[in-house]
């Protein structure tokens, strides 16, 4: 789904413990760089390279990864991605979330504890499926820590903003040259409309709807959520509704 001029949402169909959803991991490059925003679910690499060649950018012209926040959905095809590109790929994510991407910590989200009641609606193969991957989840290297305010001086810019509550090293991204916001799981749309962080997944609700607040005096005219994809419309409004708990 082309969002800019060198900006592609891509589209991943995903399915964990419920039926199947689309995921957007964010492809941003330019004639230097190319950059991908998250990087699915485990199993998702030929996916990912076919829609990565869909926007005209081949998976092996990757430079960067920026992770977005430590979640199955975010980080789970990471190692299988940075295996398969030829070249140094340098990965990126938030000091607060990094233990838990490097393995050091358990994502917080995968506590067997917290999935013990749904795994019994499982069919016997998928249940072990499931629990296999959350006695060992994915890991892989972080090589740099992004702070909150930072510019990144690829692609025409990528402002930084630390939006913890969803996780407590949730980042989103300011494209400058685009006006786009990518805003990871800070905040959710439906039928093309701007939506809050969803209360089931979010770990803090009062500290995601602060973060919110932080993303209202961006100059924004997109926004890519990575459940819901591309919002075109009123996306300034709705953050501050959003921000107000409207």
């Amino acid at each position: 789904m082309r969002v800019a001029e060198g900006v592609d949402a891509l589209e991943l169909t995903m399915e964990f413990m419920g039926g199947p959803s689309v995921i957007h991991p964010t492809l941003i490059w330019d004639d230097h760089e190319a950059l991908l925003v998250d990087a699915g679910m485990p199993g998702q690499l030929e996916a990912l390279r076919q829609a990565c060649e869909r926007a005209g950018v081949p998976l092996q012209r990757l430079t960067r990864v920026i992770v977005t926040h430590q979640d199955l959905d975010h980080i789970g095809g990471l190692p299988a991605l940075l295996a398969a590109v030829e070249g140094p790929v340098e990965v990126l994510a938030h000091a607060d979330d990094r233990p838990y991407i490097e393995g050091e910590r358990r994502p917080i989200k995968m506590d067997p504890a917290r999935w013990a009641a749904r795994l019994t609606e499982l069919e016997p193969r998928r249940r072990a499926a499931i629990e296999a991957l959350l006695a060992d989840p994915p890991r892989a290297r972080v090589d740099r820590t992004l702070a909150d305010g930072e510019r990144l001086p690829y692609c025409g810019g990528i402002r930084v903003i630390h939006t913890p509550g969803h996780t407590p090293g949730h980042l989103s991204l300011y494209l400058e040259r685009s006006r786009t916001l990518i805003a990871g799981d800070a905040l959710v749309s439906e039928d093309g409309v701007l939506q809050g962080p969803r209360p089931g997944v979010t770990l803090d609700m009062a500290t995601a709807l602060r973060s919110v607040g932080k993303l209202t005096g961006l100059d924004v005219e997109r926004a890519v959520t990575y459940h819901g994809g591309l919002v075109e419309r009123d996306v300034t409004t709705r953050l501050a509704e959003i921000a107000a708990g409207a």
